[in-house]
């Protein structure tokens, strides 16, 4: 099949690059543009727009491919199939009417639930113990369209937002490839794929820093499923006073434990002052196994603690 692959972030790379092997042929990579920065650094990195140049595969990077400049260039080059994943934009009925067969798009969870921007995070920040990938005939519609194929996968207890977005992304390539086959035998006429269920639907919207400051009323789990979901961004975070001269220091919370201690005559959010770096919580204690304070390096929560005299009941915020 002729095909135009969409994408931009790394979930697409697997898929893509199986598609390229299986030798189906690449009439273009449609990607978002690369930013304007002022950083010594450049650029965030772009996976897809890297994996293309280095496959020299030709790149389109339109500020909207729904504009009739980009449309008409995509329908220009006559492909049978657009392949959507990890893009940024949604496609209009134009965008989809450039090629025959329209669009597929591989996303990170089990469709209806989660449609949006953050599928992968959202599981884990639900507490879900089963996640999964999807492959949809697109519509305009958000997510909405048929599903052509899916695989469920548990979601380990220490597994954090990023290696579980990695492993879907791995995960998501057979069922790309059955996806696309299912495609080149489809008549066009007749219904393909099975319609999602409205009343299952779920909204997976982007992530903000706002939601990483954790309240230490909540559970244990539901604590280290924030701490996990919140990785490798914007990373949970809480405060402490170390020095009653000087402003809080900010901690990034990267791992979190649920323990038995006693909490007796704390509230939560508070330390324990046992030794290790336990906090209670709303229903018992958790310890911070690793942190990373402001402008320090990543370290254990006993060895923050060793450097500072943060005695029982010191509070975080």
């Amino acid at each position: 099949m002729r095909l135009i692959l969409m994408g931009t972030g790394p979930f697409a790379v697997p898929s893509f690059d199986a598609l390229r092997a299986a030798g189906h042929e690449i009439a273009l990579v449609v990607t978002k543009p690369e930013p304007q920065v002022r950083s010594r650094k450049g650029p965030p990195p772009a996976p897809v727009r890297q994996w293309a140049t280095e496959n020299d595969l030709p790149v389109f990077d339109p500020v909207s491919i729904n504009e009739s400049d980009a449309i008409s260039h995509i329908t220009s080059l006559r492909a049978d199939l657009l392949v959507v994943c990890d893009y940024g934009h949604i496609l209009v009925s134009g965008a989809l009417a450039a090629a025959p067969l329209g669009g597929i798009n591989l996303h990170g969870s089990l469709l209806p639930a989660y449609r949006g921007a953050a599928p992968v995070q959202r599981a884990l920040l639900s507490g879900d113990r089963v996640t999964g990938v999807t492959v949809i005939h697109m519509t305009p519609k958000l997510d909405g369209g048929p599903i052509l194929a899916s695989v469920e996968t548990p979601i380990r207890d220490d597994e954090t937002a990023g290696e579980l977005e990695t492993r879907l992304s791995e995960l998501g390539v057979a069922i790309t490839l059955r996806s696309v086959e299912m495609l080149a035998q489809w008549d066009r006429q007749s219904e393909i794929g099975e319609p999602q269920d409205p009343a299952k639907v779920s909204k997976a919207p982007r992530l903000n820093k706002a939601e990483a400051n954790i309240d230490w009323t909540r559970t244990a789990r539901e604590i280290d499923c924030l701490v996990r979901g919140m990785q490798p961004w914007p990373v949970a975070f809480t405060h402490v006073a170390t020095h009653p001269d000087k402003p809080p220091v900010r901690l990034a919370i990267l791992e979190v434990e649920a323990v038995e201690a006693d909490t007796s005559g704390l509230q939560p959010g508070q330390i324990l002052g046992d030794g290790n770096f336990s906090v209670a919580v709303g229903d018992g204690a958790i310890a911070v196994k690793r942190l990373c304070p402001a402008g320090k390096r990543e370290m254990g929560g006993e060895e923050f603690l060793r450097g500072h005299q943060l005695g029982r009941g010191t509070p975080l915020s």
